[in-house]
């Protein structure tokens, strides 16, 4: 029920977010860290107008569980009115990677493949090359189990470029 709810929620706001103008986020490029649930370094570059591509690597790990993935986003840019280089974001996209598990002395490693959303907000800072963003990226677990990860709350800091 979470998954089917979380879909209609990504559908309604990209339904109504296609209504609003736009103009071009305020950078090109922008490299940095990502931290939050699953740390890591992200990638932003610019496909014109107000749409990008976001490519993460990151890793996520604790006693008995590891993974690392490589997610790539796209973007839509919407600027917030009165707010100079604030913009709120929504996108989709895939991510694939490897999971391992240790449980006592058994181990296992598999494929991990998702499909992703994302929706948040990004400010760049008018006088200096600098942008932060807030994002939730649900995932819809492709392999090696079925599930849902509502966790992908990040906080992004880049310079830009």
């Amino acid at each position: 029920m979470k998954k089917v709810f979380t879909i209609l929620c990504l559908a309604v706001i990209a339904t109504f977010a296609i209504q609003f103008s736009s103009k071009a986020q305020d950078y090109d490029n922008a490299i940095g860290g990502r931290f939050g649930a699953a740390n890591g370094v992200t990638f932003k570059t610019s496909l014109g107008d107000n749409k990008m591509i976001d490519l993460i690597a990151n890793f996520r790990s604790n006693d008995n569980y590891r993974y690392f993935r490589i997610t790539g986003l796209y973007e839509v840019y919407k600027p917030i009115q009165n707010a100079a280089g604030l913009n709120w974001y929504y996108g989709a996209g895939a991510s694939i990677g490897t999971a391992k598990w240790r449980h006592f002395d058994n181990r296992s490693s598999d494929l991990y493949l998702s499909v992703d959303g994302v929706l948040g907000l990004d400010y760049k800072f008018v006088d200096a090359p600098i942008n932060i963003s807030l994002d939730w990226k649900p995932a819809i677990e492709l392999t090696p189990d079925t599930d849902f990860d509502a966790s992908g709350v990040g906080l992004s800091l880049r310079f830009t470029f």
